[in-house]
């Protein structure tokens, strides 16, 4: 096993920021009458994941917990906005199923990163 020194090994959080460059390339082709709208909610939501992964590791293990479920809420945000942006034409079915499948893949390290914190008393 790696020894996490920083919160960049933690794997969660690397795929965290791929999802946001997978989000930003997919909502740049969004019209742009939708700048203000959905691709803001969706960039926002997908650079809360890991940003708030990074600050809760910087502070103590009950902060830690909570900035992790923070981030497990702009994960479900995320995951509407998804969907909706599916259902009224903007994002095409094949990228549709790319980033849920790896929003759904995030979510569930969210999860297990959540339930390590609050077990073991250990940050990664």
């Amino acid at each position: 096993m790696t020894q996490i020194e920083s919160y960049r090994d933690l794997r969660v959080w690397q795929n965290a920021m791929d999802l946001c460059v997978a989000l930003y390339k997919a909502t740049t082709a969004f019209p742009s009458s939708e700048i203000y709208g959905l691709t803001s909610q969706m960039r926002r939501a997908s650079v809360s994941i890991p940003s708030n992964i990074a600050e809760g590791y910087r502070r103590s293990r009950a902060e830690y917990i909570r900035f992790v479920s923070i981030s497990r809420g702009s994960a479900a945000e995320l995951d509407t906005q998804l969907e909706l942006a599916h259902r009224i034409g903007l994002l095409p079915e094949d990228q549709y199923q790319t980033l849920n499948q790896s929003l759904a893949a995030v979510g569930r390290q969210l999860t297990a990163l959540h339930n390590r914190l609050k077990e073991t008393g250990t940050k990664a």
